[in-house]
């Protein structure tokens, strides 16, 4: 298939080149409309207790929430304006009256009408200088509530006064705005960094501008699936942010593989294009395929995750990375049967190295290479122990959820949230309110029983009854602190222990953005993480084995994967969890761990972790069929991939490392930053330490049930031809897989 894919990229290659270019154009006019066809919800399991209570008590009795979608605080700058001076409340009112009705469904003050005075004192803050107003906004779902925030997110706001708005679940529309703004900032900081490494590591202005041209056709290629995949099902904006830089990497690394594989080639054919083109295909695109499959078999895992923005980022990152394929293995092919010996045209006035002459790098690996095989256990044994001990934080996981505290601690989400807390009576109009749903005609007595039960548990506040019908009963407790303290937590699980009262049918408990989410969120992803695990790890084996014909190397493989993304997992538990990193990245620690980012890390990073293994032990395997040696097969490929892959992993560090480091959201700077440390420990103590050493103690095992050709032969170079692996010093491109 391989060959036949060399052979159609040259024999059509202007053809292909020309519906290429037009597909570029087509996405760079229709693909940009995905901006405004993005998601915001999606963030809960439709199947959880939350959500239900959420789902039953709206279509009920209709938006009518116990806790405002907005709060807004008001504030006189100079401090000389009080709550009850006239020019004061004239500010505030104007301010609120202007609000469309389209938008706005109602908005409550402290001037308003039909307040008692122990419900207005709780709109003023404690001092007297401050007030704030609840807004309730119009829409069906919380997506067209979160679009009516932003329209009236600046005419909310008093002339002459301070004015801060969020509260609610309002910190989704902050987050998802940062998200739009971290991408466009990562995309201007990488993509010169990208060029500038691209011409170190080719030393030619042609060979380094494929492999970036072909990134900046994945990003074009990721805005047209990502927009064709709004009419089937919703894609959140962050969905996009990832699954955009996931295609840029992948797309810059297997950009790097083919053409240094292209350009070693045409050394070796004395510049036949054809066969230059063919022999590519049969090794780095062979490989690259099933790289490629490696990434969407992980990506695959998120569709076991009950969250709908779980399968948003599943499908969204599937569709880029199968046209990150597509783009290697039809229109790079074609690119290069056009510029043939070209492709080392406009080369820098770089320092040349004398032909026979390494350089350091090239000892380094040797050296490297020849110590692990030597001593394999000791340096298995030392790999393996600094990969436990990063995995060890994992013991101190505790659940999260990602909410306003995410935010920078300058945006307004972060900001009023700890101005209610502070300023303002802790029972007020903008207390945290958890849901109670309870269906079928229930004796008031009875309620008020239950409803008692409830106050009396520990961590509760005031319980009472919001709104009611013969049919159904919404009432509402408030809590204190984060929605995911472990006592809030623990008042949920006590509620729903409790004895439903007389003639209920149901009780759910819910409330947006609240404990119960939390709660049955992490419940959600934990409980679904082992399958999503078990099929990646499954399918991979599958994989593997039919790409390398082995039983041990597919399972040695999938288990350092997981050992690895323990790893990462680990530091990032430390790093965010328990504040290691706060003082190098600027941010906030929450003292808690979202599980539902953590299972998003590991599905998408282990393709990544298993990309460069593949690399390798495909130039292993390739070398281990030719000799029938397999030490030299692995100091051969070790040493010949070792300078290569190091310098795709820097490149998919700086895509991904770009996003962690230029982020404003914790979120973003989690799932960037562990996706960076994800690589980097594969891409240098697995692969450089980990992998090898294993692979020299399993000895000719790891190619059970294949057989080598013939010792010490290969195809397509002769006996007396062929370098000795212990001496050879490397000159000229690089090898790969």
């Amino acid at each position: 298939m391989f060959s036949w894919l060399g052979h159609l990229a040259f024999v059509r290659r202007r053809a292909l080149l020309i519906a290429a270019a037009l597909f570029v154009v087509l996405a760079g006019v229709w693909g940009s409309g995905v901006f405004g066809a993005l998601s915001t919800g999606g963030l809960e399991s439709p199947s959880a207790e939350s959500y239900r209570a959420t789902e039953l008590l709206e279509s009920h009795f209709g938006h009518r929430p116990a806790q405002a979608d907005a709060v807004a605080i008001y504030s006189d700058p100079t401090g000389r304006l009080s709550a009850d001076d006239p020019a004061f409340e004239q500010a505030v009112t104007a301010a609120l009256r202007s609000l469309p009705q389209s938008e706005v469904a109602s908005w409550t003050s402290y001037w308003s009408p039909r307040l008692t005075e122990e419900q207005r004192a709780g709109y003023v803050s404690k001092d007297g200088r401050a007030t704030l107003a609840t807004i309730v906004l119009r829409g069906a779902d919380d997506q067209e509530r979160l679009a009516s925030y932003g329209e009236i997110e600046q005419r909310v706001r008093a002339e002459g006064l301070q004015t801060h708005i969020a509260g609610g679940s309002t910190s989704v529309f902050h987050l998802q705005r940062l998200a739009t703004e971290n991408l466009a900032t990562a995309n201007m900081i990488s993509l010169p960094i990208l060029l500038i490494l691209l011409l170190v590591i080719f030393r030619g202005v042609v060979a380094a501008a494929i492999p970036l041209a072909l990134g900046i056709v994945a990003i074009l290629g990721s805005l047209v699936m990502l927009r064709a995949l709004t009419y089937v099902t919703n894609i959140s904006i962050f969905a996009m942010e990832i699954a955009m830089l996931l295609g840029l990497g992948l797309a810059i690394d297997y950009g790097l593989f083919m053409v240094s594989r292209f350009r070693e080639e045409l050394t070796r054919t004395a510049g036949d294009v054809r066969q230059s083109l063919v022999a590519t295909m049969n090794t780095a695109g062979h490989t690259v395929a099933f790289s490629g499959l490696t990434v969407v078999i992980g990506l695959c895992g998120l569709m076991f995750f009950p969250q709908p923005i779980s399968r948003a980022f599943g499908f969204g990152g599937i569709a880029v990375v199968l046209f990150d394929l597509l783009a290697a293995l039809v229109v790079l092919p074609a690119v290069l049967a056009v510029l043939g010996p070209r492709i080392n045209a406009l080369s820098l006035p770089w320092p040349r190295r004398r032909p026979g002459a390494a350089t350091r790098e090239e000892r380094t690996w040797r050296w490297l290479a020849t110590s692990v095989t030597r001593r394999p256990l000791p340096w298995l044994t030392g790999g393996l122990l600094v990969l436990l001990v990063a995995a060890a934080p994992l013991f101190s996981l505790q659940q999260g959820l990602t909410n306003h505290r995410y935010l920078p601690a300058d945006n307004e989400g972060q900001v009023v949230p700890a101005m209610l807390r502070e300023d303002f009576p802790q029972n007020g109009p903008a207390a945290t309110r958890m849901d109670i749903a309870v269906a079928g005609s229930v004796d008031r007595t009875a309620l008020d029983g239950y409803l008692s039960s409830v106050q009396n548990l520990p961590s509760a506040g005031t319980a009472g009854v919001h709104l009611t019908d013969p049919e159904l009963t919404w009432a509402t407790v408030t809590y204190q602190g984060e929605a995911d303290d472990p006592a809030n937590l623990d008042l949920v699980r006590q509620i729903r222990a409790l004895e439903p009262p007389a003639g209920a049918t149901e009780v759910l408990i819910g409330g947006p953005g609240g404990p119960a989410v939390s709660l049955d969120n992490s419940d959600a992803t934990t409980g679904a993480l082992p399958w999503a695990l078990a099929f990646i790890g499954l399918s991979t084996l599958v994989l593997l084995f039919f790409a390398f014909r082995s039983v041990l190397v597919p399972i040695k493989a999938v288990a350092v994967a997981f050992l690895s993304l323990a790893a990462s997992c680990g530091i990032i538990v430390w790093g965010f969890q328990e504040g290691g990193l706060a003082g190098l990245m600027d941010f906030s620690v929450v003292g808690t761990t979202d599980v539902w980012a953590l299972g998003l890390i590991i599905t998408i990073a282990f393709g990544l972790v298993t990309d460069y293994e593949m690399f390798l032990v495909s130039r292993i395997n390739e070398e281990y069929l030719a000799t029938g040696d397999n030490r030299r097969a692995i100091i051969t490929g070790l040493r010949s991939t070792g300078s290569l892959i190091t310098r795709a992993g820097l490149l998919m560090v700086i895509v991904l490392a770009t996003m962690g480091f230029t982020a404003t959201s914790l979120f973003l700077i989690t799932i960037g930053v562990g996706l960076t440390l994800s690589v980097v420990i594969d891409a240098t103590l697995v692969r450089s330490i980990v992998v090898p050493a294993a692979m020299q103690l399993l000895g000719g095992a790891n190619w059970w049930p294949s057989r080598p050709r013939r010792p010490s032969h290969r195809p397509d170079i002769p006996d007396q031809a062929r370098p000795d692996p212990w001496t050879e010093v490397t000159s000229g491109p690089a090898s790969h897989a």
